[in-house]
């Protein structure tokens, strides 16, 4: 059996997950069909089989969540999939009933609103009781139902019309990435309830020691709360007598140490090093020690739930990122060495080439992967919330804060990692306190007279030339050197055309299986015409021109004219602008140089060289040029 085991409860929803196990590739995950009862019996042999995780939906759902021990993932329905399910019924006058489970029709007075239908909700709670529940609702009149397969099946059976609400692709897809994560997060856990299993080399929590005829002649307070014995009754007695199943007489024959064996105590899992004492080359006694292994395994779990449920968990590793130039594995392979380190890192780039993508994966790469990961676009906060949100606040701070206060996110990210990007958009006044945080390791909340300790790894990120914005007085100069310690400058996606195509097949492939096509390839004209094109949005802007040609291609090949469409609008759209544009509205001489300067850089491949020949400067002019127009 799989990891993952797909329960669907018909066989369209089984068809469907099937296709988007092939096409994504998820050789961990199984699908199988099973409906309520069914579909239980079906888990159930899943878990006997060493299934990890469990997908499926509706009802059945519902009943393999309450027998099940192991993560249960809901394929949910979005308002689109309830929707689908009225299709054939938006022009009908008469009451439709729609039966089923609580997860599945949950929302359909939303559609009834909508569509100005007569809807009538039947909960469906118990299978055995559906036949009996809609019988009630038929002797009323109700002919046509709209349900989940318990509901729209049991109709069919007593001869009403019926449609299923069925899942779209979009929900099987998000519901087994769900699945994915978890799987991952799982076997994280393991890997850390191992470590702790095996590599103990001194605890002082629980200690027991015996001499060389097996008495006890140590047992501390821990102890006697881990065995239930107390003190008293347990020295001078033989261990085999207290412990049960002990293994210290074994180390006092053999010699040899024994750390980290797990045994079960009174409920709890104890964590076990066993060590000889040696003097003058004769065993005279062993000394075990003990930790209580469960409530830090409870602990570490109840962490891992709320940072999944904030949201505070980076998703990508070096290994998401799509590449085939020298450039890029350059990058990668500087990233994977900051990784190690706590020094702040800046990461430089223009819009759209990555920075958040190897934020992400610098994080997942290092010590603190399983802390907290959070990101905040500087550009994208409000000038007066800037300040809440980055460093919290106590009750009363302002009108309008929460009871109790708020934390901020330099908080939230203690022990893990804080990715700002965007930084050249934090105000002066913001950036001073953002240094004391640098400085001291410490915040104070907005309001408050108390500091907090935090520990925390500072990424930052920016498409703007900070030493040009020190120049004119909007960035602080001591900020920028306490920031930029370790530099990573993502390059254009004009100066690695290599990478291209790789991305565009990349993202035709993603787009195909989102929007249900069976496209399998680019042209060879489309692709010239993507190698030769000018990025100024990077790998964004290519992301959407594939994403516009899989939703335009009709064809199993995206072809020209699907590729070209946005340059034929782009100029219409300039041409449109020419006509009505206003003498203010026109660029100064040096913004057009730099512009020119840029393109002529971008068609040379990021080759200054080669670009300096062109423009008839030599290179170190055009760096300087560059650098104070950027």
């Amino acid at each position: 059996m799989k990891d993952i085991v797909f329960i669907a409860p018909f066989k369209g929803l089984k068809v469907l997950a099937e296709e988007v196990v092939r096409a994504r590739n998820y050789s961990n995950i199984e699908v199988v069909e099973g409906d309520l009862s069914e579909g239980v019996e079906v888990a159930k042999r899943a878990i006997e089989d060493g299934a990890s995780v469990i997908v499926s939906r509706g009802g059945t759902y519902t009943m393999i969540k309450s027998i099940a021990h192991i993560p249960v993932v809901e394929l949910q329905m979005t308002s689109f999939d309830i929707l689908r399910g009225f299709k054939e019924l938006i022009h009908h006058k008469g009451k439709i009933g729609v039966a089923g489970y609580e997860n599945i029709i949950y929302g359909c007075e939303a559609i009834e609103e909508v569509l100005n239908l007569d809807i009538v909700k039947i909960k469906i709670e118990d299978e055995d009781k559906a036949e009996g529940l809609l019988k009630k609702y038929i002797n009323k009149g109700i002919k046509i139902f709209v349900g989940d397969t318990i509901g729209s099946g049991t109709a069919q059976r007593l001869g009403c019309k019926s449609y299923i609400i069925e899942s779209g692709i979009e929900s099987v897809l998000y519901a087994m990435q769900e699945a994915r994560r978890i799987l991952t997060g799982l076997r994280i856990e393991k890997e850390r309830a191992e470590k702790l299993k095996t590599i103990m080399n001194f605890i002082d929590d629980g200690i027991i020691a015996i001499d060389d005829q097996g008495k006890i002649n140590i047992f501390n307070s821990i102890a006697e709360k881990i065995f239930g014995v107390s003190q008293e009754e347990a020295i001078g007695k033989s261990v085999e007598e207290i412990v049960k199943n002990t293994k210290l007489n074994k180390v006092l024959k053999s010699g040899k140490i024994e750390l980290g064996e797990i045994q079960d105590v009174n409920k709890s899992k104890i964590a076990t090093n066993r060590v000889p004492i040696i003097v003058d080359g004769k065993i005279t006694g062993v000394v075990a020690t003990f930790q209580d292994i469960t409530k830090i395994q409870d602990l570490e779990h109840q962490i891992r739930v709320k940072l999944q449920k904030k949201g505070f968990v980076a998703k990508y590793n070096f290994e998401d990122i799509i590449h085939k130039s020298s450039e890029m594995k350059e990058c990668i392979d500087k990233g994977k060495i900051y990784s190690r380190y706590d020094s702040p890192i800046l990461i430089l780039g223009k819009s759209g080439v990555g920075k958040e993508l190897f934020a992400q994966s610098i994080h997942n790469s290092g010590d603190r992967k399983n802390a907290p990961f959070v990101a905040v676009n500087c550009a994208a906060l409000p000038p007066n919330l800037i300040e809440s949100e980055l460093f919290g606040y106590v009750e009363g701070a302002f009108t309008g804060t929460a009871k109790g206060g708020k934390a901020g996110v330099f908080e939230f990210a203690h022990g893990g990692t804080i990715f700002l990007d965007e930084i050249g958009e934090l105000p002066l006044e913001v950036q001073s306190r953002f240094l004391r945080v640098l400085q001291e390791k410490e915040v104070m909340r907005i309001g408050d007279d108390k500091v907090i300790p935090i520990d925390v790894r500072i990424i930052t990120a920016t498409h703007r030339n900070l030493k040009n914005m020190i120049k004119e007085g909007k960035f602080r100069e001591d900020l920028y050197y306490r920031i930029d310690i370790l530099t990573l400058i993502i390059p254009s996606l004009n100066s690695r055309r290599e990478d291209i195509i790789e991305l565009s097949e990349f993202f035709m492939k993603e787009y195909s299986i989102k929007y249900r096509k069976k496209i399998e390839a680019i042209s060879h004209e489309a692709k010239e015409y993507l190698n030769n094109y000018s990025y100024k949005g990077n790998v964004r802007e290519l992301e959407g021109i594939i994403e516009r040609a899989v939703v335009l291609c009709n064809t199993n090949t995206i072809g020209l004219k699907e590729i070209k469409l946005e340059e034929i609008e782009a100029q219409d759209t300039f041409n449109n602008t020419l006509l009505t544009k206003k003498k203010d509205t026109y660029k100064t001489l040096k913004e057009v140089e730099s512009e020119y300067i840029d393109e002529v850089i971008d068609y040379c491949n990021g080759n200054l060289s080669e670009a300096s020949k062109i423009l008839n400067v030599n290179r170190t002019t055009l760096w300087r040029k560059r650098n104070s127009d950027a």
